[in-house]
């Protein structure tokens, strides 16, 4: 039975999927990701956070989308812990 893990926007912000817009996503659905990997940026006041996996698992996909606004704490995809 395999185990899903949330990812949770660890502050407020505007997230970004990928590094710059002419650039692929750092992750995509399917993708193996490392505890550690950026998958998304979120930005406060013009400064840019790297969000990293904190598990290592199968990337399941985004619930949001490259521009939105999140709050602390909501989810913003999923892992498959294998």
């Amino acid at each position: 039975m395999s185990k899903y893990e949330s990812i949770n926007a660890p502050l407020p912000g505007i997230i970004y999927l990928q590094p710059s817009p002419e650039k692929e996503q750092y992750v995509k659905v399917g993708d193996i990701v490392k505890s550690g990997d950026t998958i998304a940026l979120i930005e406060v006041m013009k400064t840019y956070y790297e969000l990293n996996s904190e598990q290592d698992g199968v990337f399941e996909g985004f619930t949001v989308n490259s521009g939105d606004i999140v709050d602390a704490g909501q989810e913003i995809g999923s892992i498959k812990i294998v």
